[in-house]
This record gives structure tokens, C-alpha cells and sequence, in this order.
């Protein structure tokens, strides 16, 4: 359930900041937590809203790293959808003065979730060959962007709906598959002449579990991070075992506040000059004002977006 109305300004606690939130975004936890599938973790906002960015507006004790008035984008463990949240001063980055606000609502959720899952946990590498599904989500494009940047030397396989593929392509994958007229498994094979993709980052979950492990080379490493089709399959443990796969279940809001500042911090130092160039930039589907917030829970759920849904607070 989601209702627009008043809340009490939270107060920073020691090493928080208070921000004053200019735009957030929706995430697809964002609809599982309306449906009632997803608390928050113990003393963060009830709130929904994952990411803002806005400007600092107070310093929790102990804070000496930021100034009030500065441009912030922060992950938050809830509380974005509001006009003001509180952020770990740890999980805050600077916003590159060529990025709008809306633009850096977009960043914090969705392209670390795409940097710790492809990079920290399975060592992406030049040379090698990685399958995204998701089409044109939030994820899913930031993905993109971070490959075609970080490691321009590997190739990019992409699931798409048949609407979405010349913007997948556009964006740069090096081959997209219509997953509604084409078996991915199969194009994944003449893709790679038989040998598998090294990565797959997966939110689909049950249903894609079989034709992910059979699209898996050697050493593969297929990254879950969502269950939006299920969450029980079948799995071949002799395939997998002869292959040397490894299947890493990752979550990113539930993580210890220690352990998301370091994520942050590897992410900021591999990325944000990338975004102060603009060789990185955010893709924007459509914005809403907050009080619109339902509106744009629709969008997500019919999946006609393309990029990253924004709230202007």
C-alpha cells in the first residue's frame, strides 16, 4: 500500500547527513515493498526510496568530509521518496557538476548493483563474454554503460523485448536476443560458437535458472539477483560441477553499513570521472512529480520504460 502525505523531518545520528532531496527514483524493490514482500532493514525509513540526490543540509556528529549546500547522491537504506532523508555520510558521493539531479537520481541503486555484482563478486574481465537480461531496466542499462567503459574489450549479450532491442543495441551490446521469439539459450550458443557466455547477471530468477547454466562457459559465474519469475527450480548439479560454475546469490539494501561504504568507495574511484566526462550517462526514462509516485509504480509494472523512472521531489 502507498499513500502521498506528511511525515516528520528525520534527524542525522552520528555519521549521517541530513539531505535535502531534489529527485529519487523508482526500483523494482520499491513495488515489492508496497506489496508488502520487502521491509526495510531495522532503523532505516519505512519510507520508500532506495537513492536520492539533492544537497547536504545537516551534519550528523562527526561528519567533517561533507559541507552543507553540497550536491550529494546518497543509497539509502529508505526514506527517498520525501523531501528530505538521511544517508550514512559513507554511502553519499559528490554529484559531477555536469549531471542534473534527475540524472544522478538514477546512479546510486542501479549502477552499484551492476558494479558489485559484475566486477567485485565475478571479476569481469577483458576478453570475456557476459550476458544481461532486462532489456531496457535500470539495472540492465547501467550495465551496459559500465562494460562498454570499464572493460571495453568484452562482449555484451543482451536479452530484450522486441521493442527494446535497437535501443539495447544503440547503447552498445555487441548482439541483442528477442527473448519472446528466440530461445537464449540457443542464440547464446551460436553467439559464442558453442563455448558459453563467462557472465550472466540475472533477475529473472526460477524460470531462466536451466537455459542460464546451459549458456554458462567453463568457469562460468551466473550472478542472481532477483526472483521476479520464481524462486524454486530444478539444477543440474553434475553440469554444473563439470563445468566449474558458480552460482552467487547477491543482494545489495540488507548489506552491513561498513561493507556498502566500501562498495561505494571501490565504485566511486572506478566511475565518477567516467561520469564528470560524460562517457557515463545516466539514462532517464520519464520523471514524475513525487505526488505521482503511483503513477510511476504503473509504468515500472507494465514495463514500458526505458532507463531509469525519476521522482522530482
Amino acid at each position: 500500500m502507498m499513500f502521498y502525505g506528511d511525515a516528520d523531518t528525520p534527524a542525522p545520528d552520528a555519521g549521517q547527513v541530513l539531505i535535502k532531496v531534489a529527485a529519487t527514483s523508482v526500483n523494482r524493490p520499491d513495488i515489492i515493498q508496497r506489496q508488502g514482500n520487502y521491509s526495510p532493514p531495522p532503523g532505516d525509513s519505512e519510507i520508500m526510496g532506495l537513492e536520492v540526490a539533492g544537497t547536504v543540509e545537516k551534519l550528523g556528529q562527526g561528519v567533517s568530509n561533507w559541507q552543507p549546500g553540497q550536491r550529494v547522491m546518497a543509497l539509502i537504506g529508505g526514506g527517498g521518496y520525501a523531501e528530505y532523508a538521511v544517508a550514512h555520510a559513507g554511502h553519499m558521493m559528490p554529484i559531477p557538476e555536469n549531471m542534473s539531479f534527475e540524472q544522478a537520481a538514477c546512479v546510486c541503486e542501479t549502477y552499484l548493483t551492476a558494479y558489485l555484482n559484475l566486477f567485485l563478486l565475478a571479476g569481469l574481465k577483458d576478453g570475456e563474454t557476459v550476458l544481461l537480461h532486462g532489456g531496457g531496466g535500470g539495472v540492465n542499462t547501467a550495465a551496459i554503460h559500465l562494460c562498454k567503459q570499464l572493460v571495453p574489450d568484452v562482449t555484451v549479450v543482451v536479452t530484450a523485448s522486441t521493442g527494446k532491442i535497437q535501443r539495447v543495441a544503440a547503447l552498445g551490446a555487441d548482439h541483442v536476443i528477442d527473448y519472446r521469439t528466440q530461445s537464449f539459450a540457443e542464440q547464446v550458443k551460436q553467439i559464442t560458437s558453442g563455448k558459453g557466455v563467462d557472465v550472466i547477471l540475472d533477475h529473472i530468477g526460477a524460470d531462466y535458472l536451466a537455459d542460464n547454466m546451459k549458456s554458462l562457459a567453463v568457469y562460468g559465474r551466473l550472478l542472481s539477483i532477483g526472483v521476479m519469475s520464481g524462486v524454486k527450480a530444478e539444477l543440474n548439479l553434475a553440469l554444473m560441477m563439470v563445468k566449474r560454475q558458480q552460482i552467487i546469490g547477491s543482494v545489495l539494501r540488507p548489506r552491513p553499513v561498513d561493507e556498502k561504504t566500501e562498495i561505494i568507495a571501490a565504485f566511486a574511484a572506478a566511475t565518477l570521472d567516467h561520469m564528470a566526462t560524460g562517457s557515463i550517462v545516466p539514462l532517464v526514462s520519464n520523471v514524475f512529480p513525487l505526488d505521482q509516485a503511483a503513477q510511476a509504480h504503473r509504468e515500472m509494472e507494465a514495463s514500458t520504460h526505458f532507463g531509469k523512472i525519476v521522482l522530482r521531489v
